[in-house]
C-alpha cells in the first residue's frame, strides 16, 4: 500500500502523550468500551501513523520516494504481518485488543505508552494503550478490563460494543500516534465498524482522507447483525448513514463494511467466487454481487516456521521431506500412545477438527463403518456439538483397536497426530480456507479433502499430478470413492513416498499470500 503524498509530509497531527508502564501489562480501565485485534502499517518517516482494530498497514520506498500502506485486521495472522514485514521499506503495526488470555511471557514485555479516552455515543470510555515489537512488526494492545478482562477472545452478549469500542478506539489512536496509514485492512465483522467510521465519521478530518480500507471475509456465515434500534445509541452512527448498514430490516455490519472499503478480499480464491451462491452467502449475496467488481480471493497461508516437521518439538521424532524415516516413529509411537496395535502396514486416518455440521460429519458418519471393514486405523480429536461427541465416543467404543476419539483440543497431541498419521480426512461442506491440510500436507500426512473454498485451491488430485484426494459433490459414497483410492496408493510405497514428498514441498508460506496482499494494497493507491 502506498501513502499519498500528504501522508508523506512530515506533518504531524494530534498529540503525543506518555504513561508510566505497569509491571503486569495493564492499565487502569473504566467501565464500557472494547477492540478487538487489528494490524496496520505505514511509511517509515511519513510522520504519520495509524492503526486500528485489526488493521496491518505497510509502507514502501520504490524509487527512493517512500510509499505507506496499512491494513486493519481483527482477525490478523501475525505470519501474515511478518510476511510483509521482511521488506523494511514497510511499516508494520498491529493493534489487538489486551485480552486477559495473552500469555505472560509476552505481556512481561509490552510497554505502556499512555492512554486516551474513545468517545463511543454517549459514553466516552478510557482506553489504554500498550507497546511490543518482534519480527520487525509494532503491536498495539487496546487496554479496557471492563471489556477484555474475561476468558476467550469473542462470544459475549456484549460483543457489539466491545467491537464498536475497539473499532472506534483504533481511530482515535491513529492520530495518538501520529500515524496514518494509507490502507486499512479489517477482517470479519469485529473490526468492520472501523471501514464504516473510517467513511462515516473520520473522512471528514483531512488527516484521515486519503486512507483507503480492505475488508476481508474470513466466515461469511457470522456477519454481525443487530437491531436497528441501536444504531446511534449504541454505534454511534448517525441515522442518515443507516442505509450503509441496514439490509433485511436489520444492521448487518459485513454489509456496511463492504459498502464502505475500497475492496473486500475472501481468504481464497474459490470461497470468492462460491459466496455469489446463495448456497454458501448466508442471505449476503445480492450485496456480495452488487460490489463484485471490488472482490477478490487470497489463499491464507501457515506459518512454515512454526509448523516445521524437522524442528518441531511436540514430535516424537523429527524428519523432513529428504528423510522420511522417522515419520515412521512417529506412527508407532501415536499408536503407542493411544493405545493401538502397532502395524506399521495399517495406515491411520486421522481427523482433527470442530465436531459440527458443515465440517461434513455427516458424510463421515454415513461411510466410515464401511471404511472400517478394511485394515485401518481412524484417529479423531476435536470438540462441538453434543450429537457428534456422542456418536464418535460411541465409534470408539465399539471398534476397540481400530478407533480412538479424543474429545478435546490439544495442540500438543495434534502435532503428534499430524506427524504419525498416514491420510487426513477433511470433507467440509464449506470451508472459506481451511489450515489443517496445509499443516497435514507439512508434516507429509496426505489430505483427502472436498472441493470447496480454500480446500480445492490448496490441495490438488492425484490423479493429475497433485498433492492429495478430492472429491467435488457433497456425497459420502464419492467421498468413500476416493478414500479407497487413497488407501490403493497407499500400498504401492514407492509412490505413497513420492506424494508425501510432493505434500512436503508444496509452498503454502504467507510469503506467497504476502505478494498477492502488496499488489493488492499498491492497485488501491494508483
Amino acid at each position: 500500500m502506498i501513502r499519498r503524498s500528504i501522508h508523506g509530509s512530515k506533518q504531524k497531527y494530534g498529540k503525543e502523550k506518555y504513561g508510566k508502564n505497569n509491571e503486569n501489562g495493564s492499565s487502569r480501565q473504566n467501565t464500557g468500551g472494547g477492540t478487538r485485534g487489528r494490524q496496520c502499517s505505514s511509511r517509515r518517516g511519513g510522520g504519520n501513523s495509524r492503526s486500528g482494530p485489526g488493521t496491518c498497514s505497510y509502507s514502501r520506498n520504490p524509487g527512493g520516494a517512500q510509499k505507506e500502506n496499512h491494513v486493519r485486521c481483527v482477525r490478523s495472522s501475525p505470519v501474515y504481518s511478518k510476511a510483509i514485514a521482511k521488506d523494511e521499506s514497510y511499516d508494520v503495526r498491529v493493534i489487538v485488543p489486551l485480552y486477559q488470555d495473552i500469555k505472560k511471557e509476552f505481556r512481561k514485555d509490552f510497554k505502556f505508552i499512555g492512554n486516551i479516552f474513545v468517545p463511543l455515543s454517549w459514553r466516552n470510555q478510557y482506553c489504554g494503550i500498550f507497546e511490543y515489537e518482534k519480527d520487525n512488526v509494532r503491536f498495539y494492545f487496546v487496554d479496557n478490563e471492563y471489556y477484555f478482562k474475561r476468558p476467550g477472545c469473542y462470544g459475549y452478549y456484549d460483543d457489539g460494543e466491545r467491537f464498536a469500542f475497539f473499532c472506534r478506539g483504533v481511530m482515535e489512536i491513529l492520530s495518538f500516534l501520529n500515524f496514518y496509514p494509507d490502507i486499512l485492512h479489517c477482517h470479519d465483522w469485529q473490526a468492520a465498524l472501523a471501514a464504516i467510521y473510517l467513511k462515516t465519521i473520520y473522512c471528514f478530518r483531512p488527516e484521515y482522507q486519503f486512507i483507503r480500507s480492505v475488508f476481508t471475509i474470513h466466515n461469511i456465515e457470522y456477519q454481525g447483525k443487530y437491531s436497528l434500534d441501536i444504531l446511534e445509541d449504541l454505534f454511534g452512527i448517525s441515522n442518515r448513514y443507516r442505509y450503509l448498514v441496514e439490509y433485511d430490516r436489520c444492521i448487518n455490519l459485513m454489509k456496511g463494511a463492504i459498502e464502505c472499503s475500497e475492496r473486500f478480499s475472501t481468504v481464497s480464491p474459490t470461497y470468492a467466487g462460491e459466496i455469489k451462491d446463495p448456497y454458501y452467502a448466508h442471505g449476503l449475496d445480492p450485496i456480495i454481487r452488487r460490489n463484485e467488481f471490488k472482490l477478490c480471493g487470497i489463499l491464507n497461508g501457515i506459518d512454515v516456521d512454526y509448523y516445521n516437521p524437522k524442528t518441531d518439538k511436540s514430535l516424537f521424532a523429527n524428519y523432513d521431506a529428504e528423510n522420511l524415516s522417522n515419520k515412521a516413529v512417529c506412527k508407532e509411537e501415536l499408536q503407542r500412545m493411544l493405545n493401538l496395535p502397532v502395524k506399521p502396514d495399517t495406515p491411520i486416518i486421522a481427523m482433527i477438527t470442530r465436531l459440527v455440521a458443515h465440517k461434513g460429519l455427516d458424510l463421515v458418519r454415513e461411510v466410515i463403518e464401511q471404511v472400517l471393514r478394511q485394515d485401518v486405523q481412524f484417529v479423531l480429536l476435536g470438540t462441538g456439538d453434543s450429537a457428534y461427541e456422542n456418536y464418535f465416543s460411541d465409534l470408539a467404543r465399539r471398534y476397540q483397536g481400530k478407533v480412538v476419539s479424543i474429545i478435546s483440543f490439544n495442540s500438543d497431541l495434534s502435532r503428534k497426530i499430524y506427524s504419525g498419521a498416514d491420510l487426513f480426512l477433511m470433507p467440509s461442506k464449506s470451508e472459506p480456507c481451511g489450515l489443517s491440510q496445509m499443516i497435514a500436507s507439512r508434516y507429509g500426512t496426505i489430505s483427502i479433502v472436498r472441493e470447496t473454498g480454500g480446500l480445492r485451491d490448496s490441495i490438488r488430485p492425484y490423479g493429475a499430478g497433485g498433492n492429495g484426494f478430492t472429491f467435488h459433490d457433497y456425497n459420502a459414497y464419492d467421498m468413500l470413492y476416493v478414500i479407497n483410492e487413497a488407501l490403493g496408493v497407499y500400498r504401492d510405497k514407492n509412490a505413497w513416498t513420492a506424494l508425501q514428498k510432493k505434500a512436503m514441498e508444496t509452498d503454502f508460506s504467507w510469503a506467497t499470500s504476502a505478494k498477492y496482499y502488496e499488489g493488492l494494497y499498491l492497485g488501491m493507491l494508483k
